[in-house]
């Protein structure tokens, strides 16, 4: 029999399994773990900056829905496939959403725990001093001719602003006293960590609750005391965005109407400023209906009951007058979008509908109405017949349109852009072109039935703004304590040292009576702190240094 064969088996014992809640939990500690450290909560940090990229190079449907409508068009495989992510309508896709929950609770779980260690710092009593000071990466041993205790406590007073803690005991190699003292500061840099990352969770709260409970619209208004506008419903507005618990009912009553506009440019064409004198009420002035003016610039909004109003941009109205062969007038000014950003050359189109009496059947009304689409030029510069713009100041204005006459679509009821026409009626033949001419101020063009088409010049027209943000105070504070915290926890650094005292060796010839042994230590990082504790070392021992020095001079 071989020897492996006679040996006694021994038997493993089974590893006993841990039950289903107690895995189940396991998962869950670990996961929160992971979730809430500071390593997880810098990768979603960058996740969120990375999410937003998105959402500042594609059109989004909450700014401008006529924009992604034609990115979609335009694309049609990846444009819906797009939509279906979200990506017109990034801050407000669940991906989005998602991220920006995780890195909150990542935040919120790792900060907590965090602030309650400070605490306990706070409250415990500095590291006693080591057994050998001589290991510590700065060490200093000098003697002096005082007792343990006066070199104590100058040493101490001399530690201003350290949180020192004093110690008495006796040494093992001779059995005498010493002293010894334990100093730390540096504790604000903790504290403006904390305070940092606190008031990132501070801003992130008030960014998501002004967008809970604000809201934003945009509206159009015709300077040169034109009608205006008041706050009664999101109907007033050309666009409108509301925070999920808003409806557009409780929105602040106010009513603006633009006085004039003026716009500075420099001689390349650049805008330098845009200035508008309005007027408005608020509040108790609706009662009164009492007007109060006041002039807005770019970043120089009108602050009223908790809402701003914001001069956004501006362009251009033209104003066309439509004489009807009866000589009854249609007189009509409308924006006209600007398509080119530096000399603003602007195209729109204008439907007139013909005065009552004039055409009794309706549908020989609808075959009269006229419409007009072309282009519009602040400064004319002609290139033979076509027409463009060389200034975006209001210098010579001309206009470049097309006449047409037929159904303009105003009897549908459906809605219609009021940039362009329907191009699917002159397709049909429903709108026929009549003429294509160049007008400036004053000049018209007359139909074969006696219709006269004049242009009368343009106006400016502005954009406004109306913001409600109830936390906006709140993201600047948290904005200002955000950098306040940085610095402080940048500029602070985290520095220990000790001080050992006892008396010196009877046997030990020389004139001093007390040895002193110095020791540092950098929490943080070692930038400086050589520098720094030589320094510090020579300012807790000059009183007695300089004996020794005169000594040596002599």
């Amino acid at each position: 029999m071989s020897e492996t064969e006679t040996r006694p088996r021994i038997e493993s014992a089974p590893v006993p399994r841990q039950s289903l809640p107690r895995r189940a939990m396991a998962e869950v500690r670990n996961t929160w773990r992971g979730l809430t450290s500071m390593r997880t909560a810098l990768v979603l940090l960058f996740l969120l900056a990375l999410a937003a990229i998105p959402g500042a190079l594609l059109p989004q449907r909450s700014l401008n829905e006529g924009k992604v409508n034609e990115y979609i068009a335009n694309r049609p495989t990846l444009g819906p496939w797009m939509d279906k992510l979200e990506l017109f309508d990034v801050f407000g896709s669940f991906w989005f959403t998602a991220i920006y929950v995780l890195l909150f609770i990542s935040l919120v779980g790792c900060i907590l725990p965090r602030c309650v260690e400070h605490a306990k710092a706070l409250r415990t009593r500095p590291v006693p001093a080591p057994r050998n000071l001589s290991r510590l990466p700065h060490h200093r041993e000098d003697r002096v001719d005082e007792t343990p205790e006066e070199l104590a406590r100058r040493v101490r007073a001399q530690l201003k602003g350290w949180r020192v803690e004093t110690r008495e005991g006796v040494r093992r190699e001779s059995g005498e006293g010493e002293i010894t003292l334990s100093a730390e500061k540096g504790y604000l840099r903790e504290f403006g960590n904390l305070v940092f990352h606190l008031s990132l969770v501070g801003l992130l709260v008030a960014v998501a609750a002004g967008k809970l409970l604000g809201y934003e619209g945009n509206v159009i208004v015709v300077a040169n005391n034109g009608p205006g506008f008041c706050t009664t419903s999101p109907a007033v507005f050309d666009s409108f965005r509301a925070g999920n618990t808003q409806d557009g009912t409780g929105m602040t009553p106010m009513c603006i109407r633009v006085k004039d506009f003026t716009a500075d440019y420099l001689d390349n064409g650049q805008a330098e400023m845009f200035t508008s004198n309005i007027e408005y009420q608020a509040g108790a002035d609706l009662d009164s209906n009492t007007w109060r003016e006041r002039q807005l610039q770019v970043n120089h909004p009108l602050r009223v009951a908790g809402d701003r109003v914001y001069l956004q941009g501006h362009g251009y109205a033209p104003t066309f007058t439509v004489t009807f062969p009866d000589g009854q007038t249609r007189t009509e000014t409308l924006q006209w979008q600007p398509d080119d950003a530096v000399t603003f050359l602007s195209s729109g189109a204008m439907r007139f509908d013909p005065p009552g009496g004039l055409y009794p059947d309706a549908d020989e009304r609808r075959k009269n109405q006229i419409a007009i689409e072309g282009l519009f030029a602040p400064t004319a510069l002609f290139h033979g017949d076509l027409l463009s713009s060389s200034f975006p100041a209001m210098n010579d204005p001309a206009v470049a349109i097309d006449i047409y006459k037929g159904d303009t679509g105003l009897d549908t009821g459906n809605p219609q852009s009021i940039f362009t026409l329907n191009s699917e009626l002159i397709n049909q033949g429903r709108l026929v072109k009549q003429d294509r001419v160049n007008l400036m101020p004053g000049e018209s063009a007359t139909l074969d039935d006696g219709t006269q088409v004049r242009f009368d010049g343009a106006v400016d027209f502005v954009n406004l703004q109306v913001s409600h943000d109830p936390a906006q105070q709140w993201v600047l504070v948290s904005a200002l304590t955000m950098m306040a915290g940085l610095l402080v926890s940048l500029l602070v650094k985290r520095r220990r040292i000790w001080a050992r005292i006892y008396p010196a060796d009877a046997s030990d010839p020389g004139p001093r009576r007390t040895v002193v042994e110095l020791g540092g230590l950098a929490r943080t990082d070692q930038a400086g702190w050589g520098d720094e504790f030589d320094r510090l070392c020579t300012r807790l021992l000059e009183e007695d240094t300089k004996p020794d020095s005169q000594e040596r001079q002599r």
